[in-house]
């Protein structure tokens, strides 16, 4: 089956309170999973890289097995497709542990797209920290 991963995280303070969110929707537009969820005390970053993982073992569950995943987060897209090197260590394991679970979905890819197209995400992410206040 054929889905797209629409990814975000977000930390208010960077570092600071955060959260990630995400929205698995099948090739179709059919809303297979969604969730948001707050993290505790952590940057942008690895807010960004929890939503993917936390995206990723879903797409799994469910039996994807062609992913696009889709975020507004350039460096880690950049980072996930081997064009940029991974510098920091936290952000390491975390990008290991991302691309563990996309061998075992098959086909993944990786798209950057602009913050205002990527709403659904994002609300979920907002959703999540103004409910940890």
């Amino acid at each position: 089956m054929k889905a797209k991963l629409w990814t975000d995280g977000g930390a208010r303070g960077n570092p600071g309170p955060a959260a990630f969110g995400y929205v698995l929707l099948r090739e179709d537009g059919e809303q297979l999973d969604a969730r948001g969820a707050y993290i505790g005390h952590a940057t942008n970053n690895v807010a960004e890289y929890s939503a993917m993982l936390a995206g990723l073992e879903s797409a799994i569950v469910l039996g994807v097995t062609e992913l696009e995943v889709v975020s507004d987060s350039e460096l880690m897209v950049k980072q996930m497709r081997g064009e940029y090197k991974v510098k920091n260590e936290a952000l390491k394991e975390l990008q290991g542990a991302a691309a563990t679970l996309a061998r075992r979905l098959g086909r993944v890819t990786y798209t950057a797209v602009r913050r205002e197209s990527n709403k659904l995400a994002d609300q979920l992410v907002n959703d999540a920290l103004d409910a940890a206040r």
